[in-house]
């Protein structure tokens, strides 16, 4: 059986919309606002170094599919390298490389996976999707790379549940200027 674990930029008050500026959202990119460090970006690496596929939903996964391809280096080379799973109900032939739709209930689908995958998978961005994970009980982890600042508004991460949901803090650390990196896991 496989892991999950979801990895996300978020703000303080738990916006995770645009971090990068691509999607046109007003605050877009404030992410860039802040320096990780080295240390925040070794962690980037190490987390996805450690993902043996990655599991998004489809509009997280047409972005990544348009920027990725065109990337080299270490990180570029294991996210086109490693297996894709895209939960679409609309998309049906995905360029991106070793990229597989399931079109199903998302729910079942992804349990399914989770069940015959030997290995971890990652969702990163995926809102939709993520909080539909969290609140099925399918994700072992969360990883949230916490920046300081307050946008007031957006598209937020934690989402309504049907129950609470309990993590324990695994691992806590600051990198860059100010950066909390958090790790979650479910008890």
């Amino acid at each position: 059986m496989g892991r999950i674990f979801v990895t996300e930029f978020i703000s303080l008050d738990g916006v995770m919309e645009d971090p990068g500026g691509a999607e046109g959202y007003r605050h877009g990119g404030w992410s860039f606002a802040f320096d990780r460090g080295a240390d925040g970006d070794a962690y980037k690496l190490e987390e996805t170094m450690e993902s043996d596929g990655l599991l998004l939903g489809r509009r997280t996964f047409e972005g990544f599919a348009a920027a990725w391809p065109e990337r080299d280096g270490e990180f570029a080379d294991k996210f086109n390298s490693m297996p894709k799973f895209v939960v679409s109900q609309t998309l049906s032939d995905p360029a991106w490389s070793n990229s597989t739709v399931l079109a199903g209930d998302p729910v079942e689908e992804v349990r399914r996976l989770k069940e015959e995958f030997d290995g971890t998978l990652q969702i990163a961005g995926s809102a939709r999707l993520a909080q539909a994970m969290i609140e099925a009980d399918l994700v072992d982890e969360v990883r949230l790379m916490v920046f300081p600042v307050v946008l007031g508004e957006g598209k937020r991460f934690w989402g309504p549940v049907a129950d609470k949901k309990t993590f324990a803090l695994a691992d806590s650390k600051v990198v860059g200027e100010g950066v909390a990196l958090l790790t979650l896991k479910r008890p």
